[in-house]
């Protein structure tokens, strides 16, 4: 029961490992503030906990990528809960194309809420936690943020930056008390795909690898309240990025076969 009164906000929770996330928290006592483009989800999720758990679990209508709204939205949870203490940035969409293909209004979409909606977010808790000299910032990011592969070069971009921001970040707040973990999943079995993949192509090749996102959300759960610097999923897929950074071309020419799965 570590997590009991803790105050949670987790953006994108409406599904996916957010959801998965957000359920465990509220089984475990924690203040939830839920946060996604539209409601209606997060409205039944919040009756549904409500009366399982005993929760208490505030939500709000919030698109990252609109700066003045996130401000306008952690206004409002500030006002009502007071303070955070632990900011998940799950929110997030990729698309699969290959560079010439993709439209500039996809890739400034994807930076504005994959990178500057994250970096909203978090500047938004960051004043409250330095001044308490507590907290946690867990920033959902990518194994593409490690190893970039064909037809997902905006999107690997995009995580790239997010693991840039939270490793220039864990340094800044090293002596703050505020906890910074970045999360690296590789594929997970939730309707991010629908967007990103729409032919199904990726899906089909690479299904049997597919995490679950009960499995994701219980790793990251696991992490709250502790100094975890990343969670890496799966392992062996975190093997790969370690040999990637030693060895890249080499590995580019050798796993050319499994990144044009796409």
């Amino acid at each position: 029961m570590s997590l009991k009164h803790k105050h949670i906000v987790i953006t994108g929770a409406s599904g996916g490992i957010g959801a998965k996330m957000a359920e465990l928290c509220a089984e475990q006592g924690a203040r939830l503030v839920l946060l996604a483009r539209t409601v209606s989800k997060l409205e039944q999720m919040k009756a549904d906990w409500e009366a399982k758990y005993g929760a208490i679990i505030s939500v709000f209508a919030l698109d990252v990528s609109d700066t003045d709204q996130v401000q306008a939205v952690f206004e409002q949870i500030h006002k009502d809960i007071g303070h955070v203490d632990i900011l998940v940035n799950n929110a997030g969409f990729g698309v699969f194309r290959h560079a010439h293909e993709v439209p500039m209004d996809e890739v400034k979409s994807m930076f504005a809420v994959n990178v500057f909606g994250l970096i909203s977010c978090t500047n938004a808790v960051l004043p409250g936690m330095r001044a308490r000299r507590s907290g946690q910032i867990i920033n959902i990011a990518s194994q593409a943020g490690k190893i970039a592969t064909p037809k997902s070069s905006v999107y690997s971009a995009t995580k790239h930056a997010v693991l840039g921001f939270t490793n220039s970040l864990r340094m800044e707040v090293a002596d703050s008390g505020i906890h910074v973990t970045a999360v690296n999943p590789g594929p997970i079995a939730t309707d991010f795909f629908a967007t990103a993949d729409t032919e199904g192509t990726y899906v089909k090749n690479v299904q049997r690898y597919m995490l679950k996102p009960e499995y994701v959300g219980q790793r990251v759960v696991a992490a709250m309240e502790r100094p975890v610097r990343e969670i890496n999923l799966p392992g062996w897929m975190n093997l790969g990025s370690k040999i990637f950074a030693l060895f890249p071309g080499l590995f580019e020419k050798a796993g050319r076969r499994a990144f044009n799965k796409k």
